[in-house]
């Protein structure tokens, strides 16, 4: 057996052990024994579905509690016994209930692994099962002609959804840091050729809170493909990938982009490590089209992945547009007296006028001033040219951390990005929205290639770009989170972005 290490500059061959290899695992596609699969190999979800379980309980006896102390009627549609209530007000109330969401929270998939940890299928699990409880109980009193109290029913559901939601969110939180600090991850073995799994390497190492860490990379091409580089996990080549992801200890093998030219590699791999516990993931070359827009429609046997046009149009468009003139115009009349005293900082700190409008390109390449409150001083466009072999940024814009020409009040307004505020003006006028990609300099001209894409809907105040790192990104990481942003628009989206600006405001992490 052929194979070959990378562990810093210079491919080697692995020391020989004198260890028999490890069984070959069965390459037939015949299922194994449910008797005598191995254990799984990604456990860190076990502990953590357990605590989920207990979660939901309390939050849902705590609704519970909050239902029948907080209402006027708690008590309708069960009779007194001896004085007393009917034990079954009890049995439904601290019990039924309670477990009841615990089962439909199971039903709806709320404690699977895959939705565990990241993004916002959870919590759409948590809502679903809202609805299935509302619908159960309304079903379930009709039946029985139970008068209950329509403000217990509506009091305990909401809050029992609030608080599950809520404690889940504070235990993702926490989960978060333990993945900060290595604990709770997937150890992932990316199998492609190396341009390929370098990018997926580059994209799942910047989202830690995934819980993804490659640990090593398996080249397809050969090791020819890498010798002489100094590559960021070692790198390996063999004909036996099984092998490798045991030395290595990968409980998750991702393929990237077609791994083989062969047809039905894909198949014997899934084959090998059936019974193995560990999980296969591939990452297809359309690595910047997001779910909703991507179908798979079988054809003979054949899946065929249909990718739909980005809609940016409709009903969620049109509430895109009202959020952003409410909101904008609320959060004028809000912060009206953070903006006065503001204004009088920029005063006092320095000569110049309060606000900085410079032309930018918005939507379709139409112009418009973009306002924000002066954080340099007024020769700042002057001294640039001096500054320009201390330019940091990549891109067309012109970034520098310690940037002399940004004023002491202009510093503190840039970490808590305060001097952004008045572009709700710019909101409120149609010209920006609240979240979209950022305004480029019109002085920059004509934007080419997939640049020019970005036009294709308005700039927003905070973005995909923004929350992902801000000025900390190079230049092609900020286009191409654009730009997945313009691909796969979403209304949802827009909501989770602007949360995510909250605490990437609080971080200041790449504000300068």
């Amino acid at each position: 057996m052929a194979e070959t290490i990378q562990t810093g500059h210079q491919l080697s061959k692995p020391e020989d052990t004198g260890k028999e290899p490890p069984e070959e695992l069965s390459t037939n596609g015949v299922i194994r024994s449910a008797w005598k699969r191995h254990a799984q190999a990604v456990n860190w979800h076990h502990s953590y579905r357990v605590a989920l379980v207990f979660a939901d309980l309390f939050a849902a006896l705590s609704a519970t509690a909050i239902a029948v102390w907080f209402t006027d009627t708690p008590y309708a549609g069960f009779e007194e016994i001896d004085g007393s209530l009917d034990p079954m007000y009890y049995i439904l109330t601290w019990i039924g209930i309670p477990l009841g969401w615990i089962l439909i929270l199971w039903g709806n998939s709320a404690y699977d692994r895959r939705y565990l940890g990241f993004g916002t299928d959870e919590f759409k699990r948590v809502v679903r099962s809202s609805f299935i409880m509302l619908g159960l109980v309304s079903f379930l009193a009709l039946s029985f002609k139970t008068d209950v109290s329509r403000a217990t029913v509506a009091v305990g559901l909401l809050a029992a959804a609030l608080l599950i939601a809520g404690i889940r969110w504070i235990l993702r939180a926490l989960l978060y840091q333990a993945r900060a600090r290595g604990r709770a991850v997937q150890r992932v073995l990316l199998i492609g050729s190396y341009p390929e799994t370098l990018e997926v390497y580059r994209v799942i190492t910047r989202s830690p809170s995934a819980g993804l860490k490659p640990i090593a990379i398996y080249v397809t091409e050969g090791a020819s493909a890498v010798r002489g580089l100094d590559t960021p996990v070692p790198v390996y080549a063999s004909s036996d990938i099984v092998s490798v992801a045991e030395r290595v200890k990968a409980d998750t093998l991702a393929v990237c982009g077609r791994a083989s030219t062969k047809p039905g590699d894909l198949r014997r791999l899934a084959w090998q490590l059936e019974g193995s516990g560990r999980d296969l993931m591939v990452a297809p070359q359309l690595t910047d089209i997001a779910g909703p827009r991507v179908h798979i429609r079988p054809v003979e046997g054949l899946p065929l992945l249909h990718v739909e046009e980005p809609t940016i149009s409709g009903m969620s468009w049109l509430a895109k547009n009202i959020l952003d003139f409410t909101a904008s115009l609320l959060g004028l009349i809000v912060i009206s007296p953070l903006l006065l005293v503001t204004a009088l900082l920029i005063k006092l700190d320095s000569p110049g006028p309060v606000f900085f409008r410079q032309p930018r390109v918005g939507r379709e390449g139409e112009t418009f001033l973009c306002w924000k409150f002066r954080t340099m001083y007024i020769d700042a466009e002057e001294r640039q040219a001096a500054l320009m072999m201390e330019n940091e940024s990549d891109g067309l814009l012109f970034k520098m951390k310690d940037d002399p020409r940004i004023t002491r009040i202009g510093k503190f307004l840039r970490r808590t990005s305060i001097d952004e505020l008045p572009q709700l003006i710019n909101v409120l006028k149609g010209e920006m929205s609240l979240v979209g990609p950022r305004p480029l300099p019109a002085e920059n001209g004509d934007f080419l290639g997939d640049v020019r894409r970005r036009l294709l809907v308005r700039p927003g105040i905070t973005g995909l770009w923004q929350v992902s790192g801000r000025s900390d990104l190079s230049w092609d990481d900020a286009v191409r989170l654009d730009l997945y942003y313009v691909d796969n628009w979403s209304l949802t989206t827009d909501l989770q972005i602007l949360l995510r600006t909250v605490s990437a405001v609080m971080k200041s992490k790449g504000a300068y």
